[in-house]
């Protein structure tokens, strides 16, 4: 009979920890977070703010929240020694106290691991410590920082009666990021330029350099391709900028009559070392760039490789990696690659804050089979996995070598100049391409006289910035220290779900409504959405993490010295942005109303309005008529809330969310699915579209009609998410 318990996040860690631990043991998950501030007191907050001192008030999370904790209450009877292995960044910290709060747990033990393997589970397990409080005041801090933010500022948005839902702390730094592109390229004036080049019988192409050799008298540095950047594309050279059409007819005419020889030629080597194995901002723009993944995709596909056992934990900001793992590598390279063995491993220095506890994203065990691999894993899951395991090797290799060379030539006055590279060693290119592609130049020497093939121009425009892809927001989001590794992903899919930026051909484009938002923002609460602004609060939260930091202090400060008067000063912007039509009911669903003054009159084709707010997005609830009840009516939220419906409590005199076990006659029965075309992997029968709640968010998954089907063990894995490019399953891969 199992005597020890231990406690993970995720439901897909327990086979491979099961079979890791044996029969001594009981793994049980808590589905992520079990309990929530609660939505009561001022502005339905959960917590006080008296002097320097916050006072939580935390609730578990209705439905599953509470089936859980009863499971695991029921489990810990049964054994001895707890164990909380939540994930080992500050949210599971966080989500460890919780649990010790709910179970009322006197002596838990906590143990981290960056990887699922008998080896480093184990290790964990034999050197358990106590919860990090340092890191759970921080995880507490951002809660009610995020919740103080969002609730208090968001009733300002929805004055504006434009549809806009909510703001937030890194939400609404990051739309602002968006909007300041958008200006920049509505501002953008074009202007036009030509290119000018040659070419020569001899086999090569040089551009207009200019009347003076110098230029620019050196070989350029090759430059290295960043995560985000398509190693596919090809180098643009050109010309010296030629600001008139008259002006390159000149250069071409010139080109023609004179005749053209070697001024110089240069060529010198330099080296690129490896780029560190990956973090969590790195894996996301690498794999939005190669492998067409969103940030939201990204985590879901190394999720599921985590729990595998496959690789190490996958929200981290470290480029460390295991002495062990560096031993592994090198050992695959002297059987597999000897010249690619180097002497010294490449150093790079850690970003900022990292966690130097923690690892890079690498592969648990670099000798396991890509055929085998293949056939356990889906596609995403395999190309994904293939993608991490080739930086990981790359990043313990050899420096590449590259030759760089110069050709300048001259006609007339005129000088012309061709830049070529050739990788002379590979190095950790073979694993790792980040190079652009060769361009190779043939051997001449000084004074040798050239044969014009032609001379020519070409008329261009100057080009606005680019919108942000997916992948270059996390990059620009990481080097501007908005927002953790926990939070790139869930902070672009909150943008796209409010519908304030949306992805059009590959980038990022802030809709009107996000442009609205950000306008009033810009007025009302500037500082909010600084970069630096929001930096120097993650700064805090991490000097709140390292015990650098009184986190009720610092709360209560911030609050009282600057957000409190800013939300008094940010009212009085609220009438020059006015809308001038107010949201309108589209498909039964009512966009957000003013919350400030309850609605005291019924509007020409809606429903009444009450007086009773939301749970979850706090608009106010329309009344829905009902003859079976006694009241005559029930509340429900039109405001983009996915089946919110209160009833009144005769014995408790207040407006209630519906109880689990109600029969027909207390509740209206709310249909959350809904049958598809699509079939089910595994009994064939077809798949129904489930919608959800997630931390105020909607959501939707498909699964298997079949309810009792669905309790089968074979059924836990035929899931499907909703992504970017459609229905996609960490199991099965994407529908057709």
């Amino acid at each position: 009979m199992a005597t020890k318990l231990l406690i993970v996040e995720s439901p897909g860690k327990i086979k491979k920890l099961s079979q890791i631990l044996g029969s001594d043991w009981l793994v049980k998950a808590s589905m992520g977070h079990v309990r929530e501030l609660a939505s009561d007191g001022q502005d339905a907050l959960g917590f006080d703010l008296t002097g320097s001192t916050v006072t939580c008030r935390f609730v578990l999370r209705s439905g599953k929240g509470q089936q859980t904790i009863k499971q695991l209450q029921a489990a810990v009877r049964q054994v001895k020694t707890v164990f909380l292995a939540t994930d080992c960044d500050r949210e599971g910290e966080t989500i460890a106290w919780h649990l010790q709060q709910a179970l009322h747990l006197k002596n838990p033990q906590r143990v981290v691991y960056t990887e699922i393997t008998p080896a480093s589970v184990k290790n964990a397990l034999s050197h358990p410590r106590q919860l990090d409080q340092n890191m759970v005041n921080a995880g507490l801090c951002r809660s009610v920082l995020d919740k103080l933010v969002g609730y208090k500022g968001s009733p300002l948005l929805w004055q504006l009666q434009n549809g806009a839902k909510s703001m937030g702390r890194v939400q609404s730094a990051t739309l602002h990021i968006l909007c300041q592109r958008e200006q920049q390229i509505k501002a953008f004036v074009p202007q036009d330029y030509w290119n000018v080049y040659v070419n020569y019988v001899e086999g090569f192409r040089a551009y207009y350099l200019g009347t003076n050799q110098q230029n620019d008298s050196q070989p350029s540095e090759t430059p290295l391709l960043d995560d985000t950047s398509d190693t596919k594309e090809q180098t643009n050279f050109e010309s010296s900028k030629v600001l008139s059409a008259a002006h390159a007819d000149s250069l071409v005419q010139q080109a023609k009559v004179n005749q053209h020889q070697i001024v110089s030629t240069e060529g010198k080597s330099t080296t690129r070392t490896p780029p560190p194995a990956f973090v969590t901002s790195s894996l996301q723009q690498a794999a939005g760039t190669r492998l067409k993944f969103s940030p939201e995709k990204t985590m879901l596909v190394a999720q599921s490789l985590y729990e595998s056992g496959l690789i190490t934990y996958m929200r981290t900001d470290s480029i460390a990696l295991a002495p062990e793992f560096c031993a592994a590598v090198r050992s695959w390279l002297e059987v597999h690659d000897p010249n690619n063995v180097p002497k010294t491993l490449a150093q790079h220095r850690q970003v900022k804050g990292a966690q130097a506890a923690h690892e890079a994203i690498r592969p648990t065990d670099i000798q396991k089979r890509s055929a085998d691999l293949r056939v356990q894993l889906s596609a995403d899951a395999f190309a994904l996995y293939v993608m991490i395991w080739k930086r990981s090797v790359a990043s313990g290799c050899q420096n590449a070598r590259i030759r760089q060379t110069r050709i300048v030539t001259q006609s007339g006055n005129i000088f012309w100049q061709a830049k070529g590279q050739l990788i002379e060693f590979p190095g950790y290119t073979k694993y790792w391409n980040n190079i652009s592609a060769d361009v190779q130049l043939p051997s001449l020497r000084q004074g040798q006289i050239l044969t014009l093939q032609q001379a020519l121009h070409e008329q261009k425009q100057t080009q606005p910035p680019p919108r942000y892809s997916e992948p270059k927001l996390v990059q620009v989001m990481e080097r501007k220290g908005i927002g953790r590794p926990s939070t790139y992903a869930a902070t672009i899919q909150t943008l796209k779900q409010r519908q304030y930026a949306e992805l059009i051909k590959g980038h990022l484009q802030p809709t009107k409504l996000g442009l609205e938002v950000d306008c009033f923002l810009a007025d009302a609460l500037p500082d909010l959405l600084q970069t630096e602004f929001t930096a120097e609060m993650e700064n805090q939260l991490d000097a709140i993490s390292s015990g650098k930091q009184d986190w009720q202090k610092y709360l209560t400060a911030w609050n009282r010295d600057y957000f409190v008067p800013a939300i008094a000063k940010a009212k009085q912007f609220i009438p020059r942005h006015l809308s001038n039509q107010p949201a309108v009911q589209f498909g039964g669903s009512l966009k957000q109303l003013s919350s400030t003054q309850p609605p005291t009159k019924q509007q020409s084709g809606q429903h009444n309005q009450s007086r009773t707010r939301c749970p979850q997005c706090q608009n106010y609830l329309v009344k829905i008529p009902s003859s079976k009840l006694k009241k005559k009516h029930f509340l429900k939220c039109v405001s983009g809330c996915t089946d919110v419906v209160m009833f009144w409590s005769e014995r408790d005199k207040k407006w209630q969310l519906p109880q689990k076990g109600q029969t027909n006659s207390q509740s209206v029965e709310t249909t959350n699915a809904q049958i598809t075309q699509y079939s089910c992997p595994i009994c064939q029968k077809l798949l129904e579209e489930y919608r959800y709640q997630k931390e105020g968010l909607a959501k939707s998954l498909l699964r298997c009609s079949d309810s009792k089907a669905r309790s089968d063990s074979k059924h836990k894995e035929a899931v499907y998410f909703h992504t970017t490019k459609g229905w996609w399953s960490p199991k099965f891969g994407e529908l057709p």
